[in-house]
């Protein structure tokens, strides 16, 4: 059997095969609610029979203020879950696992409805409104915020949460000395940098909930959180009881000076790195398109699931194509198998 559609295990949960789907924002809620709509449902269930093992839901804020747009889903209220947990179904009925992101847009917000906040008020861009800078007791509340979500994210049925401390958000602006110049115990050192996250790491081991983080390996700017940095941070993921860690890259900075060419892979080398470093799944992202590509990765070393984000919104019958390609038609909803004999 090829390693791409292997079983694995992420704590207590078995995914059918290493596809993931991971999260990809819609903008597809509506009214300021939060609510997972039809659209969602059929999104993601379209990818869960199309044989994808794990998906991770798209960002989901844990407070109204930390979505990116209006149009975000949410889950910083209990009338959320049962919309979520249509989705969960629809989802498990395929055979999938599901995730969901848990995120905090911090100055990436551009909500109409409110002032963004972040650990220091410094604009991500021109484009951008200036940041409230958060007070110790507003970041008390928004590391409850997370917990309090991953409660919800269980109660809806979801197997995991993950973390979304990538790409410039919250969690990644405390993260970085850069984004970061706050002079209290959430400032300056690494250790005080990554106390936001592992406090909410903490809050959710704590209540049983699941969780796998999402970190943006190196944010590509001179004096950065880089990658010696992800290492350590990685080692923490590990102790703080976090079941995987998805490797990605960039988004702290509009126009960062060492940002690499965009090519087939070119995030895949950090996944290498960190998964020398635990003993933890990773996940490797970066224009992986090809059943054959994501088999190398594995085989190679690099990773132990391979995510599929764009290639999985052309094509959400990718999983098919892998099982064609290794020759596990058997593996092939029964349905569609003339398509691939």
């Amino acid at each position: 059997m090829s390693k791409i559609l292997t079983p694995i295990t992420l704590g207590k949960t078995t995914v059918k095969n290493r596809i993931v789907m991971p999260p990809m924002c819609t903008y597809k809620a509506k009214n300021n609610n939060g609510f997972p709509r039809c659209f969602h449902n059929l999104h993601y269930a379209t990818r869960a029979l199309g044989g994808v093992g794990l998906i991770i839901v798209e960002a989901t804020a844990v407070e109204a203020r930390g979505r990116i747009t209006n149009d975000d889903l949410g889950l910083w209220n209990d009338e959320q879950i049962e919309y979520h947990k249509e989705l969960v179904k629809q989802c498990h009925k395929f055979g999938a696992s599901i995730a969901v992101q848990l995120a905090h847009a911090g100055r990436k917000s551009e909500c109409d409805d409110s002032r963004c906040v972040a650990p220091s008020a410094i604009k991500f861009s021109e484009k951008y409104s200036e940041p409230l800078e958060l007070s110790l007791d507003e970041i008390a509340s928004i590391k409850e915020a997370f917990v309090q979500a991953g409660k919800r994210a269980v109660a809806a049925g979801y197997d995991l949460v993950e973390l979304h401390a990538a790409h410039g958000y919250l969690l990644h602006e405390f993260l970085s000395p850069l984004t970061n110049l706050r002079k209290d115990e959430f400032g300056g050192s690494f250790e005080n940098r990554v106390k936001l996250l592992c406090e909410v790491m903490d809050g959710l081991r704590c209540e049983g909930v699941e969780f796998g983080v999402r970190i943006s390996a190196d944010e590509w700017e001179v004096g950065g959180f880089g990658l010696d940095d992800s290492l350590k941070l990685a080692k923490l993921i590990q102790d703080f009881g976090g079941v995987y860690i998805h490797v990605s890259a960039g988004g702290n900075h509009e126009k960062p000076s060492l940002v690499p060419k965009f090519v087939p892979f070119y995030q895949c080398d950090y996944a290498k790195e960190i998964k020398k470093v635990v003993n933890l799944p990773v996940i490797a992202v970066g224009l992986i398109t090809t059943p054959s590509q994501g088999e190398a990765l594995l085989l190679g070393d690099v990773c132990d699931m391979v995510a599929y984000g764009r290639e999985l919104l052309k094509n959400p019958n990718l999983a098919f194509y892998a099982m064609s390609e290794f020759k596990e038609n058997e593996l092939i909803e029964k349905s569609y198998l003339r398509a691939f004999v």
